[in-house]
């Protein structure tokens, strides 16, 4: 007799859409979209991209390309269709009756993804005014039951009107009250930081696109066990861990937070304030690029802007290229630090590889520089590491 085979449940398939409006930033592969759909728990069926001059203001891609991705979803058995680009409502809804089933967008695929991966109760907060905020323009294509009149004494006239009044003002609480809870946040995280400035703390934050390795390098300096994998917002929650440079003398504090991403929601820039704040108020970023990735210098310029649109494009950098270790060897460096244009201004940069160990020793002096030439006299007498992530190294 046979043993029983158990089999897991097969993974709900979607299928990819973007539409190439001559922007030099277009995925023709669909590559990161495919990334986040694996990263938000979906197998990609198919791939679907086109030209479009402009986007169709009821199909997005218009009544030919509808039918075609319809077809392509009937013969593959796929329950979804994903978007690259933002849909406006009226898009999305038009789309799902038109392809009759669920048509979702680049924005809900990261807030589905951000919503899986918050730990921290303010993470969770943020995450939840986003997923608020993005779902309050679009109550008519969710319910269906709002179409249907509603009677009754109280009730005011016209086909669903009290009801999506009623859901209205249920969100519209709701986001009053997520917003009142994160301002709490928002003041607490403010005496943290004042505390650190009258302790003379310097202030290091690991920002960078999503997928760089920030966690990696962050538990390569500081020898702490931050969550890291190779897959897309493996971080969301900011870590803080206390950094002791030996060449300085003095410890400094160094923060993990979220990656950013291209085209990243203006909702989440806004819902993320809070922690997107350790950036602006640092003294020093440390810009991590994936320097095996051949799309790396589009990252960067992804990442600059949602440094400048959060208050941080004016916070000093040091750009680190890591990976070091998958580069193409036509592609190494001479040398492990140099310097490199950014927006018109020369930038420190050095190459390491966080999982290696390859230019670490760099980046620590590096750091050491900047941490004494910004310092007062009196700071450099602080004391050595203090827990046991602050090992310093040989």
């Amino acid at each position: 007799m046979n043993a029983p085979t158990s089999s897991k449940p097969s993974l709900p398939s979607v299928i990819l859409v973007g539409v190439d409006f001559g922007h030099a930033h277009f995925d023709g592969e669909l590559e990161e979209l495919g990334l986040l759909a694996k990263t938000a728990g979906f197998a990609v069926a198919d791939r679907v991209s086109c030209k479009r001059r402009a986007p169709d203001p009821a199909l997005f891609v218009g009544s030919g390309k509808a039918q075609e991705i319809k077809m392509l979803a009937q013969s593959t058995g796929a329950s979804e269709v994903l978007f690259d680009q933002s849909l406006s409502p009226a898009q999305q809804r038009n789309l799902e009756r038109e392809l009759g089933m669920p048509v979702n967008d680049r924005t809900l695929l990261i807030l589905q993804i951000f919503a899986q991966r918050a730990r921290s109760h303010e993470g969770k907060l943020q995450v939840e005014l986003a997923r608020l905020q993005y779902l309050s323009t679009r109550l008519v294509r969710r319910w269906s039951h709002l179409e249907r009149q509603s009677g009754g004494i109280g009730m005011r006239g016209g086909p669903g009107e009290t009801q999506i009044e009623l859901d209205r003002r249920m969100i519209g609480d709701s986001i009053k009250r997520t917003k009142e809870r994160l301002e709490k946040v928002k003041k607490q995280r403010a005496t943290q930081r004042r505390q650190r400035e009258r302790r003379d703390a310097f202030m290091i934050s690991l920002v960078g696109y999503t997928n760089a390795g920030k966690s990696s390098l962050f538990n390569a300096l500081v020898k702490a066990r931050a969550y890291a994998a190779d897959q897309l917002f493996a971080t969301l929650d900011t870590t803080t861990r206390q950094l002791y440079l030996g060449e300085a003398g003095r410890s400094v504090s160094l923060s993990d937070t979220v990656g950013f991403i291209r085209d990243l929601p203006h909702g989440l820039v806004d819902a993320f304030a809070a922690t997107l704040q350790e950036a602006a108020d640092a003294d020093l970023l440390l810009h991590v690029v994936d320097a095996a990735n051949p799309a790396h210098l589009e990252q960067i310029q992804a990442v600059m802007g949602v440094l400048r649109e959060i208050g941080a494009g004016d916070v000093p950098q040091v750009l680190v290229f890591n990976k070091l270790d998958a580069m193409d060897a036509n592609h190494l460096p001479r040398t492990l630090d140099d310097q490199m244009e950014l927006d018109g201004v020369s930038v420190p940069r050095v190459f390491v590889s966080a999982l290696a160990g390859t230019g670490l020793p760099e980046l620590r002096a590096l750091l050491a520089q900047r941490v004494m030439a910004c310092a007062p006299a009196d700071a450099l007498q602080a004391e050595g590491p203090i827990n046991e992530f602050e090992d310093p190294v040989s």
